[in-house]
């Protein structure tokens, strides 16, 4: 009795094996594991209808060898994971996958729909520019060598992400690009030398021999073309066929192969047209513009990549005690918090941390967009990928790996610009069912052709093949989001939800709360009165007395180069005494210096409800009054003015007092200001405008807000003292600059704007150049040099975003 065939290849299947594969309820026997884990593959992606249609010639499936298996199995190391995954809940885990093999959006769609429906996988997205994949997974339903391997199964291979890798598959597929497309262009110029003369020669002037010399040189100089240039067309229908969709690159390959097969045959013959020249000229415009494409894609992802570059591989770490502590070049990846590092001028902080030793200056341009150095001394926090800019620095590690600011900062941008908005996944849709449909249209227009002028039926079905462009409609929305997240970033603007840029574009008021957004949060020094001294002294005084305190209202107080006071003595909830320069002073609340000092006479004091108020005095007299108060931020005015100007209606909504929030409203100059607000109010406050049918963005800190953060159509949260991981908006304001806020609407008026001119210019491209193509007006050449300007010029457009644009009236 023969060994029965395997369910998956046909091939006999060995007596002993038992590799059972279920298929509609019933068991089916398969020769080998691998064929067994391809049939599984299949049948859990829902797609069954493959082994309806296959028959039994079907070809041997390759399965994955055993040695790549164990290599992919070893991701499984919870030792190993703890470098690239992050532990998104005890549910969940999240890690950045870097693709290889893609091609194309259709490359882009048939990962992201085979990985989403393996059992136990959360959520998948991947980056068209830097093709980098974000998968989110349960741990308890699914192992990450099993979305490995089911990657590789339909013919890409993915590892974890790491920047050197990353860049070294950049630099092979720019080479291999590059490679191909010169080889393309060569064969091209040369096929047009031997053509030309075919064209400019009167019918019957080259003799029969030497025009049959000149199509077979055509040939052969085509072969490069065909069997190598072309080769990712192929690959990518390829693997669309096997998962039974029409992909993008199917009708590019028809077009190329039926052309080429063609002029084979009318060589063959010895009569008929012969279009190599066409087929050359194809690959190399599609190449040229493919690879234009890529470039532009890649420069458009490079926010993201940039902000990887920063943290270096090694660093000078300080070990040992004393006089026998030495420094060590170290690498960074195994610093553990509590080391010591020293960052000399010049060089990347590679950590956050907390400098304990040193003075200097250090910009943090490319984490938040603020050009100004900052000042940085014992006691101040440090941020990993800031450049150190004067002095040595000595830091102790906070925050290592995947758990300091920059690596949230990167999560953020790259989960934004892997997201999809509603927009991209429609255009996708419509892309998919647009190469259907133009497959049915190229077969009605070679049936007709054949029927009306047998030769010119394939120069013209090749021609409507050729010239249509859905690439251009899968580019049109996430190339512009692309663009526009990484020209947010540059402004210090990090967006968790790429959507928000479109309703941005859309908004009508703008709602602000005041402590920490309008300003600074922390109480600064508003003005002195004075009384038996003068304002500098008595400045110069509250300052030597301050200078050792950690209460916030001592930072509004203290001064450069300030010599403590002595003799410090602290009384909660009224003030404090110390001596300077032999003498006794007093600083805190009138109560308390009434107190203190009896014999000193009492001045009048402004009665103000907005502002803090100290006095500083001697036993013997009162020597001026302090007025402390939150600082507006100092862009704020020019902020107010710009949207005010551009037609938003600007609200203040704050907990604080009253009359504290009409002063700012009345300073700043917006009209509709409420204070002592609660949490519940301020919600119930923008529902009502949204009611009223107003697009209502919210700006807060991102830490008391987050209820009504969360009900505006677009909110954005300050940066400043929050874990930007666990901001509650849907931007944050890293470098909390107020002027980027009009530049932000600016940007989503003009993203949009840009959206909507790539997908009509998709679409009217399309419904323009099909009908001209199948009515014979457009050859093939013209056809490919159309189909490569209409996705280079979708891209383009799109990098035009890298230009901020006016605010729109």
């Amino acid at each position: 009795m023969p060994d029965p065939s395997c369910f998956h290849c046909c091939e006999p299947v060995p007596g002993p094996a038992s590799f059972p594969v279920r298929f509609r309820g019933s068991e089916h026997p398969c020769c080998c594991a691998g064929c067994q884990a391809v049939a599984r593959t299949i049948i859990d992606s829902g797609l069954e209808r493959y082994y309806d249609d296959r028959t039994d010639t079907a070809t041997p499936a390759t399965p994955i060898p055993a040695e790549l298996l164990a290599q992919l199995r070893l991701y499984d190391d919870e030792q190993l994971q703890d470098s690239f995954v992050n532990a998104a809940s005890e549910e969940s885990r999240e890690a950045h996958l870097l693709l290889e093999g893609i091609t194309c959006a259709a490359c882009i769609w048939l990962n992201e729909q085979h990985i989403s429906r393996l059992p136990g996988v959360l959520a998948v997205s991947i980056n068209y520019s830097t093709h980098r994949a974000r998968v989110r997974w349960d741990p308890a339903r699914i192992k990450l060598s099993a979305i490995l391997e089911a990657i590789t199964v339909i013919g890409y291979r993915a590892h974890p992400y790491d920047h050197a890798k990353a860049e070294e598959a950049w630099n092979k597929r720019n080479k291999q690009a590059q490679f191909r497309l010169w080889t393309a262009g060569l064969s091209m110029m040369q096929v047009m030398m031997f053509a030309v003369p075919v064209y400019l020669a009167p019918a019957g002037e080259i003799a029969p021999e030497w025009l049959s010399l000149l199509n077979w040189a055509s040939m052969l100089l085509t072969l490069p073309v065909v069997l190598y240039s072309s080769w990712p067309f192929y690959e990518s229908a390829w693997r669309d066929l096997k998962r039974r969709r029409a992909g993008m690159d199917l009708p590019v390959t028809i077009g190329v192969l039926a052309a080429f097969v063609a002029s084979l045959h009318s060589l063959w013959q010895g009569h008929g047209e012969v279009y190599f020249d066409s087929v050359s000229m194809f690959v190399f415009l599609l190449l040229g513009g493919r690879y234009l494409e890529m470039r532009a894609r890649h420069r458009a992802g490079a926010a993201t990549e940039q902000l990887v570059k920063l943290i270096p591989a090694f660093t000078h770490k300080l070990s040992g005690s004393g006089a026998e502590q030495q420094l060590e070049e170290y690498p960074v990846s195994k610093l553990a918090v509590g080391d010591l590092v020293v960052c000399r001028p010049g060089e990347i902080i590679p950590v956050d941390g907390l400098v304990v030793d040193g003075k200097s200056e250090v910009d943090e341009a490319l984490l938040s967009g603020e050009s100004t150095p900052i000042q940085k001394q014992a006691g101040d926090a440090v941020t990993g990928g800031a450049s150190n800019l004067r002095s040595p620095l000595t830091i102790r590690v906070t925050q290592i790996g995947e758990h300091t600011r920059l690596a949230s900062i990167v999560r953020l941008l790259d989960a934004a610009m892997q997201h999809k908005p509603q927009l991209a996944q429609l255009a996708d849709r419509i892309a998919g069912w647009f190469v259907l449909a133009l497959l049915l249209i190229a077969g009605a227009t070679w049936w007709y052709w054949q029927m009306h002028d047998p030769a010119h039926a394939l120069p013209i079905t090749v021609a409507v093949l050729v010239i249509s462009c859905p690439c251009a409609l899968s580019l049109a929305t996430p190339a512009a989001l692309v663009a526009a997240t990484g020209h947010l970033a540059h402004l210090g603007i990090l967006s968790h939800r790429p959507d928000s840029l479109e309703d941005a574009a859309q908004i009508t008021d703008i709602v602000f709360d005041k402590t920490g957004t309008l300003t600074i949060g922390q109480p600064g020094l508003r003005a002195i009165i004075p009384f038996e001294a003068t304002a500098a002294e008595a400045s110069r005084i509250a300052a030597a007395l301050e200078a050792s305190s950690n209460h916030p209202l001592a930072h509004a107080l203290k001064l450069p180069d300030t010599t403590p006071a002595s003799d410090v003595e602290y009384h909660p909830g009224g003030g404090m005494t110390g001596t300077v320069a032999g003498q006794r002073y007093f600083i805190g609340n009138p109560g308390f210096i009434a107190a203190q000092c009896p014999n000193a006479q009492a001045r009048p004091l402004p009665q103000n409800s907005r502002e803090t108020l100290l006095v500083l005095a001697r036993e013997d007299a009162w020597l001026a009054a302090l007025l402390l108060g939150d600082t507006l931020r100092d862009d704020a005015h020019e902020m107010v003015s710009t949207l005010t100007a551009a037609g938003f209606t600007l609200h203040l909504l704050s907990g604080d007092h009253p009359d504290a929030v009409m002063h700012v409203a009345d300073t700043l100059g917006i009209k509709q200001a409420t204070g002592q607000a609660s949490p519940e109010q301020k919600l119930d406050y923008v529902q009502k405008l949204q009611a009223g049918g107003r697009k209502v963005m919210m700006l807060g800190d991102g830490i008391n807000d987050a209820p009504v953060l969360a009900a505006a159509h677009v909110s954005v949260a300050m940066g400043c003292g929050v874990d930007i991981s666990h901001a509650a908006g849907d931007m944050v304001l890293l470098n909390n600059r107020l002027n980027g806020i009009p530049r932000l609407l600016a940007l989503a008026g003009k993203t949009r704007a840009i959206i909507r001119q790539n997908l009509a210019w998709a679409l009217a491209y399309n419904i323009a150049a099909i009908p001209l193509a199948a009515s014979g007006f457009v050859t093939p050449w013209l056809a490919s040099a159309g189909m490569a300007a209409s996705s280079l010029l979708v891209v383009c457009n799109a990098l035009r975003l890298a230009a901020s644009g006016r605010i729109r009236k």
